[in-house]
């Protein structure tokens, strides 16, 4: 009898450990699969943009432009390739010194996007894509964009860390580009929210709800910054889940500022 019981349970720790190998197989070439789809998509249609030397005359003083006046995208994508690729694309979001380099979606709801990625391919880690009650465009006062919080790190997995104000100082601005207009992002407030909060609720106009809204978001934040909020402004609301509690949430605030000359 006591032989059979220890057959039994070799066979079933046996199992399970010929289980929980596959799924971390699985896991690991699914991982692998979504690292292909970033970096062919960041090969296929990112670049740096070319800029050509100025000449100066030798009378005229070099003057330094202020950083925080400089409102040029540091990357370029070509949009008409990605659009071929899927006229779902709305934009591309990026941050310097990060892993935030990604195509933005939109779909017509909130489910194909979470399982699928900017390819169409089927993926776990999905693609970053924005809600589908928004107005196209980036239009509302504030457009919410969701993202994975991958194992591995991928996709929107770091926005945490802009929680801590020292990491935000040092990434304190984010880029969107779209096909009609590139814009700065610049971060200013960041926190944990669950799934079902008034954080996701959208205001397709300003006011003073909205005034109310954006006050509320800076006293709940878990930085502090000095990015000047006007009401009618257009925001970004970069969402993902985390784990602190059911249904928890990390979200990171924006406020969009266009590039490259435009007013």
């Amino acid at each position: 009898m006591r032989k059979s019981i220890k057959t039994t349970l070799m066979i079933i720790l046996s199992t399970v450990f010929v289980y929980s190998c596959s799924q971390l197989l699985i896991f690991y070439i699914e991982y692998r699969k979504q690292e292909k789809i970033n970096k062919d998509a960041v090969a296929f249609y990112v670049q740096e943009p070319v800029e050509e030397p100025e000449e100066i005359p030798e009378e005229i003083v070099e003057e330094e432009v202020p950083e925080e006046e400089k409102i040029s995208c540091p990357i370029e994508v070509n949009f008409d390739k990605l659009l071929a690729e899927n006229s779902e694309v709305v934009g591309w979001i990026y941050c310097e010194d990060s892993n935030i380099n990604y195509p933005v979606v939109q779909g017509k709801d909130n489910d194909y996007y979470l399982n699928h990625s900017y390819t169409g391919e089927e993926s776990k880690a999905g693609a970053i894509f924005v809600d589908a009650e928004n107005s196209p465009g980036f239009a509302d006062c504030n457009t919410i964009i969701y993202g994975h919080h991958m194992k591995n790190g991928g996709m929107f997995a770091k926005l945490k860390k802009w929680g801590d104000q020292e990491f935000y100082e040092a990434h304190p601005v984010m880029w969107l580009l779209t096909p009609e207009q590139n814009y700065r992002v610049d971060l200013f407030a960041g926190y944990l929210t669950p799934a079902t909060s008034d954080t996701y609720l959208i205001f397709r106009d300003p006011g003073k709800y909205f005034d109310v809204y954006l006050s509320q978001v800076v006293a709940v934040s878990d930085i502090q910054s000095d990015v000047e909020l006007p009401g009618d402004g257009h925001y970004v609301i970069l969402s993902t889940c985390e784990y602190d509690y059911q249904d928890a949430r990390y979200v990171l605030y924006g406020l969009l500022t266009p590039a490259d000359g435009a007013e």
